[in-house]
């Protein structure tokens, strides 16, 4: 019987120090080998990020745009590559377009008011603006003014960086970031300098396979371009979005192709001056 109760004894002991062993030397470096095979995923990086990202967002589902652009341009400078840094840049170019087109007060929107004389273009030119800028501010249909009517102008100055292989283009507006656009298509020549300084040469609007211009009344249904001067293989065309599923204008053989609705977009913001750099 003793002998019984010293060989359980033993068992327990050795059996002890041998799991011991095991969970403390054995299993941690199995562990490890499998996670260097990448057969065990590391441990998530908790997302101390997020509380301040969903707080921006209410900011801008409450209406409170100024608030909300403040809060997103703090969290892409403390969060610069973190989990919500490419949300917090779709959204800050969201409530960016939203404070712009749109007559919410800004502190960089001035006043101004119709005097005899004025046409829609001639007031852009001389306040450095765009004729569709003014009119999408200002909530405008038509172009027809109205001596005494008042408009609210913004001076922006914008550039566009295009990166083809991010599929990427970058709206900046006195060199400060303003709006990203995510490029759906891109039909490009496979050999092209890694560097490309252009220009916007026009904006196109077609309808029914032809031009039509700004006051025509066929220009809010119409599908939108951009060419580009000193690229001449660079053309931004509209592709069909939920907005606008059917276009009646085939797309040019080479070009980068966006949603319908964000080329009407930058549209309304570039003119024949803006400068455009195309990197990879």
């Amino acid at each position: 019987m003793k002998w019984l109760i010293l060989l359980l004894l033993a068992l327990i002991i050795f059996g002890g120090a041998a799991w011991f062993g095991y969970n403390a030397f054995i299993k941690e470096e199995m562990e490890v080998k499998k996670e260097q095979r990448g057969e065990v995923a590391p441990a998530p990086t908790p997302d101390i990020s997020l509380p301040e990202f969903q707080a921006a967002a209410q900011l801008r589902q409450e209406g409170k745009l100024a608030e909300a652009r403040d809060a997103l341009i703090a969290f892409i400078q403390k969060y610069p590559a973190g989990l919500h840094a490419e949300e917090a840049k779709d959204l800050l170019g969201e409530v960016n377009v939203d404070i712009l087109l749109s007559r919410y007060p800004s502190p960089e929107k001035t006043e101004y008011v119709v005097v005899s004389g004025d046409v829609l273009a001639k007031i852009a030119r001389k306040l450095k603006t765009t004729p569709e800028l003014i009119m999408r501010m200002n909530n405008m249909s038509g172009t027809m003014l109205h001596i005494g009517e008042h408009l609210l102008i913004s001076h922006p100055d914008f550039s566009l960086l295009i990166q083809p292989k991010a599929k990427v283009i970058v709206v900046l507006n006195h060199g400060a970031f303003f709006k990203q656009y995510h490029v759906r298509e891109v039909k490009l020549p496979a050999k092209k300098p890694s560097k490309i300084t252009a220009k916007v040469a026009e904006t196109m609007a077609w309808k029914n396979g032809k031009r039509v211009g700004l006051g025509s009344k066929d220009y809010a249904g119409s599908t939108r371009w951009i060419r580009l001067a000193g690229a001449s293989a660079h053309t931004l065309y509209s592709v069909p979005d939920s907005a606008h599923p059917n276009l009646d204008q085939p797309p040019p053989p080479t070009g980068l192709g966006l949603a319908a609705t964000d080329v009407e977009e930058i549209s309304s913001l570039v003119n024949n001056k803006t400068p455009v750099t195309i990197t990879d």
